[in-house]
């Protein structure tokens, strides 16, 4: 057997519950400004990757180290051996070529030879005296790069005083070693000195190559600048798009908000809500709906106002009446009278209740018809069933009922209650327009998307001017000889309602045989055998 234990909404976990609250904040901000975040916020990170350029500066300086240790060993084995004339020779070759200062040591540490004294230097660091403020910027972007990224601490290049080979590190630990060394130091302009130690023959004597690195540095710059125009265009035609989708989004809905606020303080009856014609996207679509929605909300404000105004109207009469007649019981003592005082007043009482009932009813009929389920309904079985319980009744008098349909199901999709409603309606209204022993002619007909029903009588008919008129709450127009009051004005306004929901019509045309008297359509959709 099926577990019938109710079951009850699971209560969020505390960090789920505190994960949605986190969020909560992002309701609060304009939408211009989220728009602006979510079209910035990749650009952002695209922009950051000017500060991992960082890593491509590392690559580049891991292959100079390794081709400046390569360098430094081919050099020392090409000195070791050679005479002193080859060695100088060499060091002004390699140096010129190589663009970089060589210096060769003896054993005991003192300068032997260098390239920059021995023929003109082959490169000159740059006088950082002379920056101008592209330079300073550069170097200062290169400093927060930098420490973004926590990048290690380097050395600055500084010629030492006395030009030996216990001033340079990495000559000490080439001699100690005997294996190949590298440094990194930094020009005050920030472009990288790359020196390499090796050992030369097994004397003790050692090589010392200097170069600085600028091509690495412009390299750097170079890629670092093109990102940050590029990031900053793409930055700025986004915030000008953003402020240009935010605006076409924002300022609509902000009218439209300002419009509703006003309709929703019922100020300015003549309140207009843009409809913004011109739009077809869904801010468009949205401002149509509000506007529609409004237009039939104010028609619904002033059919409540109208029927308002009717019932008590309506209410007044039968009231007015039945109180002069109770008041004129106290005054009359002819028992003949008092009888009649008694009529009326019963009279109204019963018109009284009448009227209550089809008042109330005509008040639900919207709000149920919304909430019930429509079914499928053979409108021509309906119909028979009404006017046979009608004649059973002797609910038409001496009038005969007349039904002509097609063969076949006249299937509709409905509330079979109130289309029965419909029906009645129709047919009481034939009945008190016909003259005596007349007949009334209900006629089904069936096509493609409609099902029909029209009712006719032989009474006067109905003029043309008024056939809008009959439909209306409350409207009258009663044959001569009738009492007063039997009817509330609320049967075919009723009718109308519910063939309305039904999405359905109801209008007063002329007899197709062109004989005098009235005759009531009312068509609804035809529903298939799956019943669409």
């Amino acid at each position: 057997m099926a577990d019938k234990t109710p079951s009850f909404p699971r209560k969020l976990s505390p960090s789920i519950d505190a994960g949605i609250q986190r969020f909560n904040w992002a309701r609060s901000i304009s939408l211009t400004a989220r728009i602006l975040a979510v079209n910035l916020l990749p650009l952002a990170f695209l922009g950051g990757g000017i500060f991992y350029l960082d890593g491509y500066r590392a690559q580049l300086l891991d292959e100079r180290y390794k081709l400046a240790r390569i360098e430094a060993q081919i050099t020392a084995e090409a000195l070791a051996g050679a005479t002193r004339e080859r060695q100088e020779a060499l060091l002004i070759q390699i140096g010129k070529e190589q663009r970089m200062r060589l210096r060769m040591f003896d054993a005991e540490g003192r300068l032997w030879a260098d390239s920059f004294a021995l023929a003109e230097p082959s490169f000159s660091f740059a006088d950082t005296s002379a920056d101008n403020w592209q330079q300073d910027f550069a170097q200062t972007l290169d400093k927060i790069v930098d420490t973004v990224v926590a990048a290690k601490p380097v050395p600055d290049y500084i010629e030492p005083e006395a030009d030996i080979a216990d001033a340079w590190p990495e000559l000490v630990r080439a001699r100690e070693e005997g294996v190949s060394q590298i440094q990194l130091r930094d020009w005050p302009d920030g472009t990288p000195v790359i020196t390499a130690a090796a050992p030369v023959g097994l004397v003790g004597a050692t090589l010392l190559t200097t170069r600085n690195a600028v091509d690495i540095t412009e390299a750097v710059r170079s890629a670092r600048t093109t990102l940050g125009v590029s990031v900053l265009i793409a930055l700025t035609a986004s915030i000008l798009l953003s402020l240009y989708m935010a605006r076409t989004i924002v300022v609509p809905l902000q009218s439209l908000s300002k419009a509703a606020i006003r309709v929703r303080l019922g100020r300015e009856r003549g309140v207009e809500v843009p409809r913004l014609p011109d739009r077809r996207d869904e801010i468009g679509l949205l401002a149509r709906a509000i506007s529609d929605m409004t237009e039939a909300l104010r028609e619904r404000i002033d059919a409540v106002e109208h029927f308002a105004a009717d019932v008590a109207h309506e209410i007044k009469n039968p009231l007015a009446s039945l109180r002069s007649a109770i008041e004129s019981l106290a005054r009359v003592d002819d028992p003949e009278l008092r009888r009649q005082l008694t009529d009326i007043a019963s009279h109204d009482v019963r018109r009284l209740d009448r009227l209550i009932t089809e008042i109330a009813d005509a008040s639900r009929i919207d709000a149920e018809l919304s909430r019930a389920v429509f079914e499928q309904i053979d409108l021509t079985v309906l119909t028979k069933g009404i006017i046979d319980r009608r004649q059973y009744r002797a609910e038409n008098g001496e009038l005969r009922v007349e039904l002509t349909h097609p063969l076949g199901k006249a299937i509709v999709m409905g509330v079979p209650v109130r289309l029965e409603r419909v029906i009645e309606n129709l047919l009481d209204n034939a009945v008190s327009f016909s003259p005596p022993e007349g007949i009334i002619k209900a006629h089904i007909a069936i096509d493609d998307s409609c099902v029909s029903l029209s009712v006719t009588d032989e009474g006067q008919g109905i003029p043309a001017e008024s056939r809008e008129k009959i439909f209306r709450r409350f409207h009258s127009d009663r044959p001569e000889g009738e009492d007063f009051g039997n009817h509330s004005g609320l049967g075919l306004a009723i009718a109308q309602t519910i063939v309305d929901a039904h999405e359905g019509t109801l209008a007063a045309i002329d007899k197709a045989d062109g004989t005098p008297g009235a005759c009531l359509l009312m068509r609804l959709p035809r529903a298939g055998p799956d019943g669409v």
